[in-house]
């Protein structure tokens, strides 16, 4: 019976914790389909009086949010895309590899873990304003490529892989890079999984960064526009809550589809990392 009890007590604050994480989702998804004076009305209600896509119009007729999306597509994309493979060979040189100076060029890209992009965004500004690729999607696409989290976490991995795989290999005459081309990097997949999941969804959310760096409304991603437009001092009609929680129900969506359909390999990945939690 103790057995029991315990596992339907962890059942229940495991229920209880999901769903204080899941109100604040519920409640926005559920308001987006009120009209604006019942979101401010009291007390609130949980079902919709009156049914309707007003907001989810409003949101696409009157801002680009469909020209937002596109680019944080794109950027997310093609970071992501970056990031696996320049990452994936950053950590097979430092799990597999010998050479001068590792642990002590590993160890300074780890301790960038402990800082904040806040902490060196001016000189990144500055670097990006010299090489003349400020205000375009180069810079958002380029500067997350040096991911210090998906090195980390591949790392992890490729140290766990059996080096019979590679001596046998080497017997055979294939070089290093075939190595980690036919042999490390098809048994990452599951690794694979969780930096893409990660990295999308990093690159999809970034707004300090695009905010700093873009000038021009037609390159801004969905994060930026929506924060700059829809609800802000720049919207003549002031702030609005049903379309403002409209754009963030379209805006996780890319987000939520990606993990969903990634969510099995995202588990396997960090656990065969080692990483917990």
């Amino acid at each position: 019976m103790r057995k029991y009890f315990r596992k339907i007590l962890l059942y229940f604050c495991m229920v209880f914790i999901l769903l204080i994480f899941m109100f604040p989702l519920a409640w926005a998804v559920v308001c987006s389909f009120k009209s604006e004076l019942e979101i401010i009305k009291w007390p609130p209600t949980w079902i919709p009086e009156q049914f309707t896509l007003e907001n989810y119009q409003y949101m696409l007729e009157h801002y680009p949010f469909v020209r937002w999306s596109i680019n944080s597509m794109i950027v997310s994309i093609s970071a992501t895309v970056l990031i696996l493979l320049f990452s994936s060979m950053a950590s097979y040189a430092f799990a597999r590899l010998n050479f001068v100076g590792k642990k002590i060029i590993y160890s300074s890209i780890i301790a960038m873990l402990l800082l904040p992009i806040q902490a060196y965004v001016i000189p990144l500004f500055l670097v990006v304003n010299k090489l003349g690729m400020r205000d375009t999607l180069s810079s958002l696409v380029l500067i997350p490529v040096a991911n210090v989290t998906s090195v980390y976490i591949l790392t992890n991995f490729y140290k766990t892989l059996p080096r019979e795989l590679e001596e046998a290999a080497r017997i055979d005459g294939c070089s290093y890079f075939g190595i980690y081309w036919r042999i490390d990097l098809p048994l990452s997949k599951a690794s694979l999984s969780s930096v893409a999941i990660l990295s999308f969804i990093s690159t999809w959310n970034s707004f300090l960064w695009p905010m700093i760096t873009l000038r021009t409304d037609k390159w801004k991603p969905l994060s930026v526009g929506v924060a700059s437009y829809v609800g802000s001092f720049l919207n003549s009609n002031g702030f609005q809550y049903g379309p403002s929680l409209a754009a963030a129900c379209m805006a996780i969506l890319p987000t939520l589809i990606a993990y969903l359909l990634l969510q099995k390999n995202f588990v396997q990945g960090i656990s065969n990392t080692g990483i917990k939690g």
